[in-house]
């Protein structure tokens, strides 16, 4: 699923304390969203960091730790489902990744976000990338740990709630998991301002 592929670039502005931030979980049913912030060395190279959608589980996973290791700071951040329910996907995904610059440790000179919708955090100058995810590594190491943090919450939360088949599906809306709604109703983790169940 996986190859060797031109490395990206760390950030969009060697030289800058650049923080990447995407987040991961904003079209599932269920969940919070997550967010990660991530600032990485100028010289960081590695040849399967990617977008995190394009790669395998395992690889996500051998790519967390890496970035971990090796990120000058990182942090990861989520908003729950019932503040999602008040405030709006899009302004929960926004505060998921505010939240994991907060968490950083460190004001980054600047920050470069997936996507194109975002608001300004403190004031520190952004830009938004569409698809930066594929375009510099700092993005995509945020994409990794964000989506490898909620994967795991959700799989751990698959135990308590089995009937959905979270570890399977993660919350996304699979036919699966809206059968099963169907079946057995909303959890409290389900998103209810979401359309659960196809009309």
């Amino acid at each position: 699923m996986t190859s060797l592929c031109e490395p990206l670039p760390a950030c969009s502005c060697p030289g800058v304390l650049e923080a990447g931030c995407d987040e991961a979980g904003r079209g599932c049913l269920a969940g919070p969203v997550y967010a990660a912030a991530v600032i990485l060395p100028d010289d960081f190279s590695h040849p399967w960091l990617n977008d995190s959608k394009k790669l395998s589980e395992k690889r996500r996973m051998e790519l967390r730790q890496v970035i971990m290791d090796t990120a000058v700071a990182w942090a990861i951040a989520r908003v729950d489902a019932d503040e999602i329910d008040r405030i709006n996907i899009l302004q929960a995904s926004i505060e998921a990744m505010h939240r994991a610059l907060d968490g950083l440790g460190l004001t980054p000179g600047a920050v470069i976000v997936d996507g194109n919708r975002f608001r300004q955090w403190r004031d520190v100058p952004f830009t938004t990338f569409v698809k930066g995810d594929g375009r510099f590594a700092n993005i995509a190491a945020a994409s990794i740990l964000a989506k490898t943090e909620r994967d795991l919450f959700m799989t751990a939360l698959a135990d308590e709630y089995p009937q959905y088949r979270w570890a399977v599906n993660k919350g996304y809306p699979t036919a699966d998991h809206r059968a099963a709604i169907a079946a057995h109703g909303p959890s409290p983790y389900h998103r209810m301002t979401f359309r659960l169940i196809k009309e």
